[in-house]
């Protein structure tokens, strides 16, 4: 079987032309998704620190304690959506376990929260930071079959 033809090679200054336009136009992308990356972080910023100070707004309801978690759950929450902000558009590996961080511990002192004041804790799902794997099937053992299992 014959292989088929070879392109054209391009010529010299077609090649110089190339190169010349990787110099100075990647850089141009990179930075036009810098600033878009940009953008996008600092809308995210802006619309949380909005909900969480919305959310804190919280007139009194003459108990210390229920005032307390309702302005402090909007607070992590707005701590939650920051971080993952910079989950989304970070680059830098500290930061994003920082965020990483940031998310988990924020989340467990919702749910103490809640927990202390005997308010209903939402239905699980997964962390922010994983994919949604919930709609996934379990893997299943070759060969086992619970149903043959007594109970």
């Amino acid at each position: 079987m014959a292989l088929p033809p070879r392109p054209p090679r391009p010529s010299a200054s077609a090649r110089t032309v190339l190169a010349l336009t990787a110099v100075f136009l990647l850089p141009a992308i990179a930075a036009a998704q810098a600033t878009n990356d940009q953008q996008k972080f600092a809308a995210e910023n802006e619309a949380a620190m909005t909900r969480m100070m919305d959310g804190m707004a919280v007139k009194s309801s003459g108990d210390i304690d229920q005032d307390f978690a309702a302005m402090m759950i909007p607070h992590h929450q707005g701590a939650i959506d920051m971080a993952m902000a910079e989950l989304r558009y970070g680059r830098n590996e500290q930061l994003r376990r920082i965020a990483q961080e940031i998310v988990v511990e924020q989340l467990q002192e919702i749910a103490a929260m809640r927990l202390a004041l005997g308010q209903p804790l939402p239905p699980s799902a997964p962390a922010p930071t994983q994919p949604a794997i919930a709609d996934q099937p379990l893997p299943q053992a070759a060969g086992h079959n619970h149903s043959t299992h007594a109970h």
